[in-house]
């Protein structure tokens, strides 16, 4: 026997192309035992299992929404969308300003619906002249309508736990419902359960992206700012994404609740990541079961191996899903995994305190310095050359480090210790052959701040002691912060990009030259601020 106790959804407001996934929480008689998991048909229990059905009401009248703010009604439609042919959804502005400010956005799907238009016309003219011709494969699923007691029409369009949304839902009502039934004779065994969703939304659309050749030099050439033990080009994406656990609507109150859901985020996610089709991808705050189950198998069908290192503790809620981490992939048709290395700061920070701290401080300094931060590092060799051909000569060796620097604003000590705890052990590393050099990641510091300066320069003796509050007293003196790794900020690049065309331009203007860094990688209500960085091993500056 089967019994319902509880059933809502991610978020009252449903998008187009985002999976909804209802929370159903299912009692199992005579086991007393409550779980979420589904009893399908194919698996029932007790000779029970459940029946799902979505609905879209067909009495409301359907509102049209805009296309930017989606949360908002349409006042005003663009010919020209109509003219081309684009997707009535995205024509629509709440507001002649609304239009305004997105029309260089705007204007692109004009261009790409009339570059399908021709597209379209050829395929056309081919298949007549081939004598073919187009047929109707016949009704889906969505052909049942249900009058409820209250007169309410209903179009049925799914009958799975989960359903995504489609543009014909777009303005309409929908409804979720759930019961247990005799998994033979398919007749209700329990309560009736049903869920309404506020009108379904389009997803906003995404911003067209700006390529920008950068670090050429006046003869074309590209000019990587010193002299690397890699002489062969590829991209880098380094992103922290912001795990579930850490989205939540108290730290995100600004935030409308649909665009923190998982499932809308994790679409977005995926699709900018894919579209950037960088060679080494570089992720942090993945949470396990997000790797596991989406990130990892995903990123596997457009080519890519991966490799995850988690934290050394839950975050917030102390469940083991919840545990975030840092995730690095590559392109298997560019790089070839050779070793892997895996940074557990806590346990780095144990050592030290059980050597250097006073037996009456170590409780204070395990929990000011003793964090669940950590490094994943993976060497890999490539597999092709400067031109971009099959590498058949010497060897090129690339070390790729990713972390998550100790978010505490307060804690430089802390950030500083942990940046150079890995910069130790990519110097043991580089020592080890001609080896390239990346650091990515999320460093939880500002350009200029004390962990960036001995990152970028190699030494911080030239500061005031006073510069880093040291309760423990493990980071003074500071000339003892030091290394030997060549490393430059990749974004540097930028500025010293010889040329001129205006969307560089606009770029370089959202550059700090004081750090050669940008303005921001962050922005928020409360923060706006740089703190993810890409370094490579070059010549010294």
């Amino acid at each position: 026997m089967l019994n319902v106790l509880r059933v809502h959804l991610p978020s009252e407001i449903p998008v187009v192309g985002c999976e909804i996934t209802p929370y159903v929480l299912i009692l199992k008689r005579p086991e007393n035992s409550v779980s979420s998991d589904d009893v399908p048909e194919s698996s029932p229990v007790n000779g029970c299992c459940m029946q799902y059905r979505w609905y879209r009401n067909q009495n409301d009248q359907k509102v049209a929404v805009c296309s930017v703010h989606p949360t908002s009604h349409a006042t005003l439609q663009c010919l020209a969308c109509i003219k081309y042919n684009v997707a009535a959804p995205k024509s629509f502005h709440c507001t002649p300003n609304c239009f305004t400010d997105a029309w260089q956005h705007h204007r692109v799907l004009h261009d790409q619906a009339k570059a399908a238009e021709k597209y379209r016309s050829v395929a056309e003219e081919s298949r007549l002249n081939s004598g073919g011709s187009t047929s109707n494969t016949g009704e889906s699923i969505g052909s049942k309508t249900v009058v409820d007691k209250s007169g309410e029409t209903w179009f049925e369009i799914g009958r799975s736990r989960t359903y995504t949304p489609t543009t014909d839902d777009i303005g309409h009502i929908l409804k979720f419902e759930c019961t247990a039934i005799d998994a033979t004779s398919r007749a209700p065994v329990g309560n009736l359960n049903t869920v309404l969703t506020s009108r379904v939304i389009p997803a906003p659309s995404p911003a067209p992206r700006r390529m920008m050749q950068v670090g050429f030099d006046a003869r074309g050439q590209f000019d990587p700012d010193g002299q690397s033990a890699f002489s062969g080009t590829f991209s880098v994406l380094s992103y922290n994404i912001l795990s579930d656990v850490c989205a939540s609507k108290e730290q995100h109150s600004y935030c409308p609740s649909w665009a923190l859901s998982w499932p809308y985020r994790r679409q977005n996610l995926l699709r900018e990541i894919i579209g950037y089709r960088a060679d080494i991808v570089c992720l942090q705050e993945v949470q396990s079961d997000h790797f596991d189950e989406f990130f990892g198998p995903e990123l596997e069908k457009h080519g890519y191996d991966a490799f995850y290192k988690k934290e050394t503790s839950e975050v917030y809620s102390g469940q083991p899903n919840s545990i975030n981490g840092c995730a690095t992939f590559f392109r298997k048709d560019k790089f070839i995994f050779l070793k892997k290395y895996e940074v557990e700061f806590k346990k780095a920070a144990n050592s030290v305190i059980e050597s250097v701290v006073p037996a009456t401080q170590k409780k204070a300094a395990s929990h000011r310095l003793a964090k669940d931060n950590i490094a994943l590092i993976v060497v890999l060799e490539a597999k092709f050359n400067s031109n971009g051909s099959e590498n058949s000569g010497k060897r090129q060796v690339l070390c790729v480090a990713n972390t998550h620097i100790n978010v505490e604003e307060d804690h430089v000590d802390v950030k500083l210790w942990q940046v150079h705890t890995l910069v130790k052990g990519l110097e043991k590393i580089a020592a080890s052959g001609d080896i390239a050099l990346l650091v990515c990641g999320d460093l939880n510091t500002v350009p200029g701040s004390v962990p960036h300066v001995y990152l970028a320069r190699g030494k911080i003796d030239h500061l005031r002691p006073e510069a880093v509050f040291d309760p423990l007293g493990v980071v003074h003196p500071l000339s003892k912060f030091n290394h030997q790794l060549p490393l430059v900020s990749a974004y540097s690049s930028f500025l010293r990009t010889v040329g001129y065309n205006q969307s560089l331009e606009q770029q370089k203007r959202r550059m700090d030259p004081a750090t050669n860094e940008p303005l921001f990688t962050n922005f928020t209500r409360d923060f706006i601020g740089t703190h993810d960085y890409i370094f490579y091993a070059g010549s010294p500056q």
